[in-house]
């Protein structure tokens, strides 16, 4: 293979695991894999002065594939250029004073506020153009909606989903597990919403890394003065030190200390000259700024030989595969294992018994398999499901070749099941862990869901099992009690249908008129006339209610659950139906924004983030606002209107 014919190859590799990564919030590659090639292509360039149209080194990101509204950045937001040697980074800064900080990986946001109030969010997007996510922003944990200050000012930062949410996330709601790889795909996934209760209910945090502008400060030529002046302002700044060019190999050893003990992902570090003038007078290239460098620690790798991989069921039917080989020490632990996460991935690493492998930890923490050295290949897929012994399934997903389970009454699949039905966002009964339910069905108490609400013939039995006695038991059959009257869109989310959470699920209840049985019936095409119900999500629900099992089961729950509809008055609850609104500003007769759309939903309403064209109605109490909400409905013709406008309309 010539040179020309290398570079073709990889950049049309590497523009597939990009075009994956950020359109599609998936990995077809390892980062160590993607780096590796990434570098290669960029010395091929160098040496060849080739540089094909598509190439990674000539582009920053992709065009955005999304609903949300989409503006130009006023100045483009290139990437960094990287090293992975600490001696690059001293030669770099030379007789500089530079400020140096994790380089937090999640999704980079802009931020501008106004009179000191928030004005408009965007992300990165490609670089030129980003996403307006102004509403979700607002819902940052950590975010300040107002900061004493009136001039305007534009600040960037990154928004990142911690390690422990993240977890938190990915036990609750298992069937994430197969969207979201690391928090950084979740934390975009969640930034990204329509709806911005789902990204409130992710635990989104903001990081301010630096000051673009502020009206007023404009003679202020220090980055890290800037820094404290964003921090006196409310902002959480990206922890951060001072260097010099005798202090950063040792400041660089300290971070890579710290990283095990951070609950926020980074994926290395970045310098940046804290003379603002010096910065901006050596320009920049065509992809990077010359004020800043990203620094990426060299992976420590340990080799060592496979031993098997084990095929680990979830309540989806997706089976994961791991990988289990001899133990090594990488970054001061002992690791024996790392998810392979899909067929696609094994085969990618020909993959065989026995095989010699290296394997590193990604970000220092998450365990990979970065290289197959004897690449033999061939290891054999499971023909039968560990759970259960049905025969499994490959199957193609967007590209990716992943293994499943088609057993509907799979164990795997129902204790999973079981302790998703129980959960908070569910049916909420306490008193019910996934190990107390495995005992539970292990001695026959519990087949289906149904079987909880029959748990009272069991009495002698559950007061006997460990753990439990009298009062245990008790207080478990009044939390039971207690589920039977719930919401049905709860009801619906305890199901465990494929692709449906607790807002999907209030999506089409509140469609259907919060009635089951006219959700059971319903055919695709009309499931998919709601906004934010795709097909793929339509074909589940509508696969799932033609079940016969399924549909024995729902009738077996519908003899002990009743359904509260005290939130939609008969003689009200179709008013607003057809009619789509969007919120904004700070509310007065309603304890919340949350609080006024759910009003319009039991109303029969929908509420969404952005205005568009299909929007009817802008509710905000100050309608001659400047704010893009307001501008945007103008230029539609779109009416503004207050909350005592629409008390009167309702």
């Amino acid at each position: 293979m010539t040179k020309k014919e290398r570079i073709l190859e990889l950049t049309v590799k590497l523009d597939e695991a990009a075009r994956a990564y950020y359109q599609e919030d998936r990995e077809i590659m390892s980062n160590f894999e993607y780096d590796a090639l990434y570098d290669e292509l960029l010395a091929l360039e160098k040496e060849t002065g080739i540089v094909m149209a598509g190439s990674p080194t000539n582009k920053v990101g992709y065009e955005i594939l999304s609903q949300l509204e989409k503006v130009d950045h006023e100045s483009p937001m290139l990437s960094l250029d990287k090293t992975k040697s600490p001696e690059d980074l001293r030669s770099w800064l030379g007789d500089q004073k530079g400020m140096l900080s994790w380089k937090m990986d999640g999704l980079t946001v802009v931020l501008t506020y106004r009179d000191g109030v928030l004005a408009q969010a965007v992300t990165r997007g490609n670089g030129t153009t980003g996403e307006v996510i102004t509403n979700n922003a607002r819902v940052f944990k950590n975010l300040p909606s107002r900061i004493p200050w009136e001039g305007e000012v534009v600040l960037r930062g990154e928004a990142i989903i911690h390690y422990s949410d993240f977890e938190r996330i990915n036990a609750s709601i298992e069937d994430v597990e197969s969207r979201y790889k690391n928090p950084r795909n979740l934390c975009s996934g969640s930034v990204r919403q329509l709806n911005n209760e789902i990204t409130a209910n992710r635990n989104v945090y903001f990081y301010a890394f630096g000051l673009v502008s502020a009206q007023g400060r404009e003679d202020h030529n220090s980055v890290e003065e800037n820094m404290l002046w964003l921090e006196e302002m409310g902002f959480t700044i990206v922890p951060y030190v001072m260097v010099t060019g005798e202090n950063i190999l040792e400041e660089i050893r300290i971070f890579s200390e710290k990283i095990r003990q951070n609950d926020f992902p980074s994926d290395g570090l970045v310098l940046i000259y804290d003379d603002i003038a010096y910065g901006i007078s050596l320009g920049r290239t065509a992809k990077f700024p010359r004020n800043a460098i990203a620094f990426k620690w060299a992976d420590e790798e340990a080799e060592t030989s496979l031993i098997r991989i084990e095929w680990s069921p979830s309540r989806t039917g997706l089976i994961n595969p791991v990988a289990i080989f001899e133990p090594v020490e990488l970054e001061g632990t002992t690791v024996s294992r790392a998810s392979l996460h899909n067929l696609s991935i094994i085969e990618s690493l020909a993959l065989g018994e026995h095989d010699r492998i290296k394997v590193y930890k990604a970000n220092m923490i998450i365990p990979q398999i970065s290289e197959n050295l004897t690449r033999s290949g061939g290891y054999p897929v499971a023909d039968h499901c560990p759970a259960c012994g049905s025969q499994t399934e490959i199957r193609m997903e967007n590209g990716v070749k992943t293994l499943y389970c088609p057993n509907p009454f799979c164990s795997a699949k129902k204790i999973k099941l079981l302790t998703h039905f129980v959960g908070r966002d569910a049916m909420n009964i306490d008193g019910l862990s996934e190990a107390t339910l495995t005992k539970m069905a292990d001695r026959g108490f519990i087949e289906e869901l149904y079987d909880i609400y029959r748990l009272d013939r069991y009495q002698e039995e559950i007061v006997g099992m460990e753990g439990f006695g009298v009062k245990s038991y008790q207080n478990l059959i009044q939390s039971i009690e207690k589920s039977r009257k719930t919401q049905l869109f709860r009801f619906v989310n305890s199901l465990g249908i494929p692709n449906i959470g607790e807002a999907n699920a209030k999506l089409l209840c509140n469609h259907f008129g919060n009635s089951l049985d006219t959700l059971r019936q319903a055919p695709v095409e009309e499931m998919v006339q709601i906004e934010g119900i795709g097909e793929v999500i339509a074909r589940s629900v509508v696969d799932y209610f033609s079940n016969e099992h399924n549909e024995k089961v729902i009738d077996g729950l519908l003899a002990y659950i009743s359904f509260d509809t005290a939130e939609a008055p008969v003689d009200q609850e179709k008013s607003l139906e057809g009619k789509t609104f969007v919120i904004t500003g700070n509310v007065n007769h309603f304890k919340n924004r949350k609080e006024l759309k759910e009003k319009i939903e039991n109303l029969g309403g929908k509420v969404t983030g952005s205005v568009t064209g299909k929007t009817d109605y802008l509710i905000n109490n100050d309608k001659m606002s400047s704010s893009s909400k307001n501008k945007k409905a103008k230029e539609l013709g779109i009416s503004i209107i207050s909350e005592e406008d629409f008390l009167d309309m309702i």
